[in-house]
């Protein structure tokens, strides 16, 4: 792990202005939607009393990129969002490297009622590597069950794709339940997700992340921040394309760390989607990620 040094220069790169300001713009229009009628309102529904197949909404995952969906799922209904696998490397050069392979990592989401969904992700088994950064050969290995996370999701405006404009916030604990396949310490974070559609087939989204995540090595907890942006696009009713820019930032580091993400989406059915991608790091500090996953509701 890279040192940070006693008194760091903070560089605030031109990315995150741009962040800032395009979260900003969709509040020009957001008091319009709260007038706009909703189709779904009518529907009164919970956990106990599922919404009917033939009114569900249109499916809308939280993966695959950072940028999470301010949609919930169809109350009394069960969605199921995997990583079938997932590839991460850290570090490059002549610094300490780190390799991890999430294996079937998976996130169950049940509809609570109209605007609330109850989130749990499973990550079933991980792989990781470390190698410092004067070897020449990875040095130490664990794998096993990772950390589990309860997440709690709630709509606050525009349910449904009849609105422009759609708002959420998901609050969630992360459990440290996977040893030392694990973080080492309980984790918590709040994520703010906004979704503005620009026409039938584009959208954009934004989201504002701030977790206090666990450094098992300092044994203390950090603030991260982690501002990003997608934009969606859909060729076909079978085929679509994510393009997401990512920023971090936290209180160990203190440096930004940012990363172009792109992910090509293929919509087999109205409750199956498949998905593949790649993160790619724009500096020495971001990670690399390969993944391939799917999204299935029930």
């Amino acid at each position: 792990m890279e040192s940070t040094p006693k008194n760091p220069r903070v560089r605030t790169p031109p990315m995150k202005h741009f962040f800032w300001l395009l979260w900003l713009l969709p509040s020009l229009v957001v008091a319009q939607e709260f007038s706009k009628p909703s189709p779904y309102d009518s529907a009164h529904f919970s956990w106990r009393k599922p919404v009917p197949r033939d009114r569900l909404r249109e499916l809308q995952p939280d993966r695959p990129g950072v940028t999470e969906s301010p949609f919930t799922v169809d109350a009394g209904h069960l969605q199921i969002e995997v990583d079938g696998l997932r590839l991460v490397n850290s570090g490059t050069g002549r610094e300490a490297r780190e390799r991890e392979l999430r294996v079937a990592y998976t996130n169950l989401k049940l509809g609570l009622s109209r605007r609330t969904d109850l989130q749990l992700e499973v990550p079933v088994y991980k792989v990781t590597k470390q190698r410092p950064a004067d070897a020449s050969e990875w040095q130490e290995r664990h794998s096993g069950f990772g950390d589990v996370t309860v997440r709690l999701k709630h709509n606050f405006l525009g349910d449904d794709r009849n609105h422009r404009v759609a708002v959420a916030a998901i609050g969630f604990v992360r459990l440290p339940s996977g040893g030392l396949a694990g973080g080492g310490g309980t984790e918590y974070g709040l994520v703010l997700p906004l979704n503005v559609a620009l026409s039938d087939k584009v959208s954009l989204e934004a989201q504002l992340q701030t977790d206090l995540s666990y450094d098992r090595e300092e044994a203390r907890r950090f603030v991260g921040f982690i501002p990003s942006l997608a934009l969606g696009y859909d060729f076909t009713e079978k085929l679509g394309l994510i393009t997401e820019a990512v920023a971090q930032w936290n209180t160990q580091q203190r440096r930004w760390q940012t990363s172009f993400n792109i992910a090509p989406l293929i919509k087999v059915t109205e409750n199956l989607q498949l998905d593949a991608g790649t993160h790619l790091a724009l500096d020495r500090l971001s990670d690399r990620e390969y993944f391939v996953g799917f999204t299935l509701r029930r």
